[in-house]
């Protein structure tokens, strides 16, 4: 790797894989044959590790190649796979590429890797046979594992009917070997997905899962824990645990754990899941010394704190976990947001390597007797595990009008779209029903498939027998089979009556509007313009900057207010920004490439003629109406509380204690949510109090503490300055009274139960401060009616699709970031 930003170059070793995946089409025979075996029984694989491996992703084959332990690689001895394969894939000619690739960006997007429980005794990982990992057990809930989707022990090819979870393994330690300091953010929320696809499989399974905090701190997560906690037979236990020993007969592991009733217990379980966390993957270090960047502490990526996917050396940016623990939500974030910074960087080269797409020409099939295809996917078990796929192809057989029907694992992979489009050849189908999920996902690549055959994409229908049938009726295997044949034959009924459509191309207004003027929508506005577009910036308040300025220091330390007068500077001074500050948006219409909006500013309305809008409308604090806010001036939030840190109120910072109570407004019944950053902003206001006055006593009043991914280092420091943590149960939240101590001093006290001491605890405090929730911002509403956008049950913005679209809405050309779609 040499050059600079704009102008790298950079060599490759392209190591050979011995085949030719022209000629390769994933039969695995080679793979029966292959002598060479060493076990994994829950390898993600279809190979089970033998020396030809053939990677699969939704039933593609994406990778297949031989590695070093094939024995003619090792000994010149086989070639069987060679002799076996009949469309001769097989290449032992192949020898290593050595490429040579001119770039002015480079995207980073290692990932990560699942922490290995091996290297601690304590966990018994390898050695009890029915000790596994949640890779392990996702392994086996697949349609794809090694049981065919069914949940079976290693030990007895048994089904477990007592399951327990562990939670925090590889994270948030920090004693050798294999520690990890760091929360990896994912665990609690995957692991209550198992629990309920666990349920699933068996009704009757009882399901425990051990842990410290639940942070289910996503969008919709708080609801998705509400709904395994409210399970039938499944348990949340908040406790630390030991693996004690394995039943050498029927190989069941007792596991040993205390609760606040009943001390410490020993109890047995047919299986236990270790709930492993995120780790840097393997090499990392060789990468970043190749490529010139710096890792942090953690062995992942050290980047800016003002720009999370800018690495140390210019030109390179990162996606994914490479940053840390994340989801898949802000992977797809990161990457982006990461396209979006090479725009900028690579904006001289933009449209150079563009080629436009080229279809075969159109049948005209309006003469034609009508012959239908139809296409009846299993979606791996989401369909198949429910609906008689088989049986329901028997049955389109027998329709009207149609010439073929045959069933597919999964049909938006890659090879079956393209069997698609080669039976519509082959049998000169003229209309194609593919049922299989909503439409919402994916009738973009089926129409783009039934182009590829000749055929006008509007002679396409699709039948969501997923969304619609299996995934609502999980209990009823004979009737959800019967409504989907019945969704099929409606669909098969309009298909008949589909005809062609022709689309026109249209001008697009090469501007944007970004409405809110906060640091999401500066930030976004400033890419834009930078990418050479201009950009209209609309803000309701008489000056940018929005929540952020209520915020003067983040947990790493910046300086927000500093940051904020830079990013206003730029704003300002860039020539292809427009900005209309104390308007309000009179009225919005178009469509994507061609949105007219007119704006109120100044005591005059401007007309805005843009191609694209994105939503920066951020989120408002909720206005306590408990614990006395509003009431007595000693009770605040955590902003005010910040506020007057920076200020030096020696009311605040000469106080004797402080009580901190977190989830004030939120993970209730009115709103049934995590606002996310409250945690670290209350262990963020406290480290800050301890740092100013060491002697202060300092209460934070929690119910899961969610300092995920690195701010749980911050945690662990609070704890050990002596903050106390003490938690609270929702049935019984903390009492705020005035009151007098025994001196006769005004105090607050504060009352709640101890969990630990079985007793009722009181804190006399001078400041309570409260962690008041993240509220959807009040021109949410009007913002969903002007451009045709939804919002959750919550009130925020609902996106596309919440894995893969996190930043776009369903309606065309119109985006989101920020708070305005969910608190981070």
């Amino acid at each position: 790797m040499e050059g600079e930003a704009g102008n790298f170059k950079v060599t490759l070793i392209r190591k050979p894989r011995y085949v030719d995946e022209s000629k390769c089409t994933g039969c695995t025979v080679c793979v029966e044959y292959c002598p060479v075996k060493y076990p994994d029984q829950f390898n993600q694989e279809i190979s089970k590790n033998k020396a030809v491996h053939i990677y699969y992703a939704q039933a593609i084959p994406l990778i297949t190649y031989i590695d070093e332990s094939c024995l003619f690689l090792k000994e010149k001895k086989c070639r069987i796979c060679e002799a076996v394969c009949k469309n001769n894939a097989i290449d032992f000619n192949q020898k290593a590429e050595r490429l040579e690739v001119k770039v002015g960006a480079v995207v980073l997007a290692p990932g990560f890797e699942p922490f290995d429980p091996g290297v601690r005794e304590g966990y018994h990982y390898g050695e009890f046979a029915n000790v596994v990992t949640s890779m392990d057990y996702e392994r086996l809930l697949c349609a794809t594992g090694p049981y065919e989707g069914e949940v079976l022990r290693a030990s007895d090819l048994k089904h477990p009917h007592k399951i327990a979870w562990i939670q925090c393994v590889g994270s948030r330690q920090v004693n050798p070997p294999g520690a990890n300091s760091y929360c990896s953010a994912v665990c609690c929320t995957y692991t209550q997905k198992q629990v309920i696809l666990t349920k699933d499989h068996d009704a009757a399974a009882e399901c425990t899962i051990f842990h410290n905090d639940i942070r289910s701190y996503g969008k919709d997560f708080e609801r998705f824990y509400a709904r395994a906690e409210n399970l039938p037979g499944v348990r949340f236990i908040r406790s630390y645990v030991s693996i004690v020993k394995e039943d050498p007969e029927n190989k069941n592991v007792t596991i040993r754990y205390a609760s606040n009733e009943d001390g410490v217990i020993e109890e047995e379980f047919d299986l236990v899941v270790l709930s492993v966390g995120l780790a840097p993957p393997t090499g990392l270090k060789d990468l970043a010394g190749k490529f010139g960047i710096e890792l942090n502490e953690h062995g992942f990526c050290k980047t800016n704190l003002t720009n999370p996917m800018e690495t140390t050396r210019p030109g390179f940016f990162i996606s994914g976990a490479f940053q840390g623990p994340l989801d898949i939500p802000e992977a797809v974030v990161t990457a982006s947001g990461a396209g979006s910074q090479c725009g900028e960087l690579l904006n001289y080269r933009r449209g150079d390597l563009a080629q436009e797409r080229v279809y075969p020409p159109e049948r005209d099939v309006a003469d034609e007797e009508l012959r239908i295809g139809i296409f009846v996917c299993h979606c791996g078990a989401n369909i198949g595990r429910i609906v008689n796929v088989p049986e329901t192809v028997e049955y389109c057989k027998t329709l009207p009008n149609v010439v073929y029907a045959q069933e597919q694992l999964f049909s938006c992979a890659t090879n079956c779209a393209g069997e698609i489009t080669d039976v519509i050849k082959e049998k000169g189908l003229n209309r194609v029903v593919v049922a299989a999920c909503s439409p919402r996902t994916l009738e973009p690549l089926f129409r783009d498939t039934v182009r590829e055959a000749g055929l006008n994409q509007y002679y396409y229908e699709m039948a969501n027998i997923r969304e619609h049938c299996s995934w609502v009726h999980p209990k009823a295997k004979e009737e959800a089979t019967r409504k989907a044949k019945d969704i099929i034959r409606m669909s098969v009924a309009r298909a008949c009556h589909l005809e062609p459509l022709m689309e026109i191309d249209l001008p697009v207004t090469k501007q944007a509007m970004v409405v809110g003027g906060g640091i999401a929508g500066m930030t976004c506005a400033l890419s834009i313009a930078r990418q050479g577009h201009e950009v209209h910036l609309v803000e309701k308040e008489t000056v940018l900057g929005g929540m952020a300025r209520r915020i003067h220091h983040t947990m790493e330390g910046l300086d927000v207010q500093a940051y904020l007068d830079e990013l206003i500077a730029k704003i300002y001074r860039h020539p292809l920004v427009h900005v209309y500050t104390g308007a309000t948006i009179a009225d919005a219409s178009g469509y994507v490439g061609n949105f007219v909006t007119s704006v109120r500013f100044q005591g005059r309305v401007a007309t805005i003629k843009h191609g694209a809008t994105v939503i920066a409308v951020g989120a408002d604090l909720y206005t306590p109406a408990e614990y006395l806010y509003g009431e007595d001036e000693r009770v605040m939030t955590h902003l005010e509380l910040e506020d007057r840190i920076a200020a030096g109120d020696e009311k605040v910072t000469g106080a004797a204690a402080i009580a901190m109570i977190q989830c004030v407004g939120c993970r209730n019944e009115d709103r049934n949510y995590c606002s996310r950053i409250c945690c670290s902003e209350s262990v963020k206001n406290a480290l800050k109090l301890k740092e100013i006055n060491r002697q202060m006593d300092v209460y934070i009043l929690f119910r899961d503490m969610r300092t995920y991914g690195y701010y749980e280092d911050y945690y662990r420091d609070a704890a050990s300055k002596d903050v106390r943590f003490i938690r609270y149960e929702q049935h019984a939240p903390p009492v705020v009274e005035a009151a007098e101590d025994e001196n006769g001093k005004s105090v607050l006290k504060v009352t709640l139960p101890d969990y630990v001491l079985g007793k009722k605890l009181e804190l006399d405090a001078d400041i309570v401060a409260l962690a008041a929730a993240v509220v959807p911002s009040g021109g949410t509403k009007e913002i969903e009616n002007l451009f045709k956008v939804g919002l959750n049950p919550d009130g925020f913005f609902k996106e596309a699709h919440a894995k893969l679209r996190p930043v776009e809405f369903a309606t065309g050309g119109v985006y989101l970031c920020g708070l305005a779609t969910i608190p981070s």
